[in-house]
C-alpha cells in the first residue's frame, strides 16, 4: 500500500489516523492536530485535507500576538546561521539586525505591503542599489521561514517585491594611473616595501582580497612562475582570522605571473625573512593582511600621485581592464580572475570593449573576394512583375502571364 504523508496506521487498532502540523504558537511550541478510528486509509486522508483546508482560513489567528522580533530571534536568525558559511553570516548579521529593527515592534502578522514599501524607499535615500537589494532579499527570506512554519499565510515581502536591480558602474584604474601610484612608494623602508607588494599583486593577478590574505609561500611556484588560489581568508581582527574555501568552484586556479611580479615576490621574500618568521606572503608581522590596509594604502598613494582614489575590489577591476586593453578575450579574464561562466565576466566589463564591434567591421573589409564566373550556363530568373513590365504589360493577369511566355 502506498505510503500518504500525515496519514499513518495504528497496528494496534488496525485503524488509520491522520497528524496535522499547523506550525508554532508564540512560546515556540509545535502545534498538531491528531485524529483517530478511519477504517481506510483513504477516508484517513479526505478528512486531513478537509482539515487542513478549514485550518488554512484562520491559521494566522493562533499565532496573533508573535512580534517579528520574536520570530527573527526564535526562528529566522538560528535558521539562517545554520544555513550559510560562518564567514557569511558573519557578514550579514549585524545588518540583518540594525535594518530588521524597523519591524521589531510590529506584529509579525501585521506586516503589510504599504509598511514594506515605507521600509524600502527609506533604505533608498542612504544606501546603495546592490546593498538594498541584498538586505530586502535577505527579508524577504526571513517571511518565506515564517509562511513555511504556518506563521503567515503568505509573503507580503514578494508581493511588493525587490527594487530593480541597476547597472553598477566598474570603477578602475588605468595603466598610465596605476603607474603614477606605484611610482610614490619607497620601498628601501620596510612597511612601504609590504605596502607596495600589496598593491602591486592585486593590481597584477586579479585577485580577491580574501585570496591574497590568505595566500601562503608554499603557493607560489618561482620555478614554474605561477601562483596558486585554493583558498580564501575571513579576516575579522588580528585575534580572529580563519581560512575558508574560495568564493566559487572557479575561484580554484592557477596563475602564471610575469617576470617582473615573480621578481618582485623573491625580493619581497627575501627581505620579508629577514624581518619576521611568517607563510604568509602579505605580512609584515607574522599575521596576515588587516583587510583595512589596503584600504589606508590607496587613500595615501592616491593622494601623493594626484589621481583619483578606488575601493580595493577597484584593483580587481583595474586587473580585467587591463587585460582587456591588451586584446584579452573573455574567456581568459574569466580564467584569470575565477568567474564561474564567461556571462558573469561580460555581465561586468562587457562595456570595456567599446571598439570590438569596430574592429570586426575593419577585419572584415576587402576580406572576401567578388568575382564573376563567365563560364557557368545561366538560366533566366527574375521577378514575375519584371518580366510584365519589360513586356509592356501594366497589370498582372493570366493573359499577360501568357503573353510573356508565348514571345
Amino acid at each position: 500500500m502506498p505510503k500518504i504523508s500525515n496519514v499513518y496506521l495504528d497496528k494496534k487498532r488496525k485503524t488509520w489516523y491522520f497528524v496535522a502540523s499547523l506550525g508554532f504558537d508564540e512560546s515556540g511550541k509545535r502545534l498538531q492536530h491528531w485524529e483517530r478510528g478511519f477504517k481506510t486509509q483513504k477516508e484517513a486522508k479526505d478528512a486531513y485535507d478537509r482539515y487542513m483546508n478549514d485550518f488554512s482560513k484562520s491559521a494566522v489567528k493562533i499565532n496573533s500576538t508573535m512580534s517579528y522580533k520574536e520570530f527573527y530571534d526564535t526562528y529566522f536568525e538560528p535558521d539562517y546561521k545554520r544555513s550559510v558559511k560562518k564567514r557569511t553570516y558573519e557578514n550579514r548579521i549585524s545588518s540583518m539586525r540594525i535594518h530588521f529593527a524597523y519591524f521589531y515592534n510590529t506584529k509579525l502578522k501585521d506586516i503589510n505591503a504599504p509598511m514594506m514599501k515605507k521600509w524600502q524607499n527609506g533604505l533608498a535615500e542612504n544606501y546603495s542599489n546592490a546593498y538594498i537589494r541584498n538586505i530586502y532579499g535577505l527579508f524577504q527570506k526571513s517571511l518565506d521561514l515564517a509562511v513555511k512554519l504556518g506563521l503567515l499565510n503568505k509573503n507580503v515581502a514578494k508581493q511588493v517585491g525587490n527594487v530593480k536591480k541597476q547597472k553598477k558602474k566598474i570603477d578602475f584604474w588605468t595603466q598610465k594611473e596605476f603607474e603614477k601610484v606605484i611610482s610614490t612608494f619607497d620601498i628601501s623602508d620596510y612597511y612601504e616595501h609590504y605596502t607596495f607588494i600589496i598593491i602591486w599583486l592585486l593590481f597584477m593577478t586579479g585577485l580577491r582580497l580574501g585570496e591574497a590574505q590568505a595566500l601562503e609561500w608554499t603557493d607560489i611556484n618561482f620555478e614554474d612562475k605561477t601562483l596558486t588560489v585554493s583558498k580564501s581568508m575571513y579576516y575579522k581582527s588580528a585575534n580572529e582570522f580563519y581560512v575558508t574555501e574560495p568564493k566559487t568552484r572557479a575561484g580554484n586556479r592557477t596563475i602564471a605571473l610575469d617576470d617582473v611580479t615573480i621578481s618582485y615576490l623573491a625580493e619581497w621574500k627575501s627581505v620579508q625573512g629577514r624581518n619576521v618568521v611568517s607563510k604568509y606572503v602579505l605580512s609584515y608581522n607574522g599575521l596576515p593582511t588587516n583587510k583595512s590596509t589596503t584600504k589606508h594604502i590607496i587613500e595615501r598613494h592616491s593622494k601623493l600621485a594626484g589621481v583619483h582614489t578606488i575601493k580595493t575590489h577597484a584593483l580587481r577591476h583595474s586587473h580585467a581592464s587591463l587585460l582587456i586593453s591588451l586584446g584579452e578575450n573573455a574567456i581568459v579574464v574569466r580564467d584569470r580572475l575565477g568567474h564561474e561562466d564567461v556571462e558573469t565576466t561580460l555581465g561586468t566589463y562587457g562595456h570595456l570593449y567599446p571598439n570590438t564591434n569596430k574592429e570586426v567591421a575593419k577585419k572584415l573589409n576587402n576580406l572576401i573576394s567578388v568575382q564573376k564566373d563567365d563560364t557557368i550556363k545561366r538560366n533566366f530568373i527574375s521577378n514575375q512583375f519584371v518580366k510584365n513590365r519589360q513586356s509592356g504589360c501594366n497589370n498582372i493577369s493570366l493573359d499577360c502571364e501568357e503573353k510573356e511566355w508565348d514571345s
